[in-house]
């Protein structure tokens, strides 16, 4: 296999994207030249200048201050993120291969929670959460982020399932199987794709979510997000601080990314081109 031509237009192309690729990059750098200087070396002057000496000291105490906070968000992530996958796949098997009347509106009416912001719902969310006695309680977050995650995450494995040839299901209702065994040995098997996609988009969305987390937790329970927020309060900041909170508070996601991030667009890809 030959090599592509180096032409002028392939190599303006090249640059283009060097370029593009560096000035995406920019709030990177920024990130980690104030998070590695010390309070007094930060002033807007020399704000894009690499530190002379590296001061490793803010990540240290950035960590003691929301630590806690990062193992709250990994719990609430992880949590939410599987039960929203689950509930989604679950939906989009029964809305895909099952039809029974209604099926197309309760899909639309599904679909609608999708174009409602959170500031519409959070009071009576509010009050739904404290009559279940789940206020201030990392439940009580999971549970609103997984209700709120089931209408995107239903049209991702609907779509994923739409393209499932009905005579797989056909010939396992034939030998006997039921609904529950149908997903359990035919559809679950090759839903990997999907759930991929689900969840990156489900572990990023609770990760950095921050409105919730704010209202509807107390100090034991609140997500990284809300600490964050606080590492940058009062009247004098020493921003070496919040910027290396932001750089721990954004390897989990990093993280899966990198290890998820090959089989994201493969899984969004996945049966919309029939051979």
């Amino acid at each position: 296999m030959t090599s592509p031509r180096l032409t002028p237009g392939r190599i303006g192309m090249y640059l283009l994207l060097v370029l593009a690729a560096l000035f995406f990059l920019l709030p990177v750098y920024m990130l980690f030249a104030t998070a590695l200087k010390t309070p007094d070396a930060i002033s807007l002057p020399t704000s894009w200048h690499w530190p002379a000496a590296l001061n490793w000291g803010s990540f240290r105490e950035a960590w003691a201050k929301i630590g806690g906070n990062l193992g709250n968000s990994l719990f609430l992530a992880v949590v939410g993120t599987i039960l929203s996958a689950m509930l989604g796949s679950l939906n989009g098997y029964a809305l895909s291969k099952w039809k029974f009347r209604g099926a197309n509106t309760l899909f639309a009416l599904m679909l609608f929670g999708m174009f409602i912001p959170y500031q519409a719902v959070l009071i009576p969310l509010f009050q739904f959460i404290k009559s279940l006695g789940l206020y201030g309680n990392i439940w009580g977050l999971i549970l609103a982020h997984v209700v709120y995650g089931i209408p995107i995450t239903t049209l991702i494995f609907r779509n994923f399932y739409a393209d499932v040839p009905d005579a797989l299901v056909e010939a396992a209702t034939i030998d006997g199987a039921g609904f529950w065994d149908i997903y359990r040995r035919v559809i679950f098997p090759i839903s990997i794709p999907g759930f991929v996609v689900v969840i990156i988009w489900q572990f990023t969305q609770i990760w950095n979510e921050f409105l919730f987390a704010a209202t509807l937790t107390n100090t034991s329970s609140q997500p990284v997000t809300y600490a964050l927020s606080q590492l940058a309060g009062g009247q004098a900041v020493s921003w070496n601080l919040p910027m290396a909170g932001a750089i721990l508070a954004a390897l989990p996601t990093l993280l899966v990314y990198i290890l998820l991030g090959r089989y994201f667009v493969r899984g969004l890809l996945a049966g919309s081109v029939k051979g």
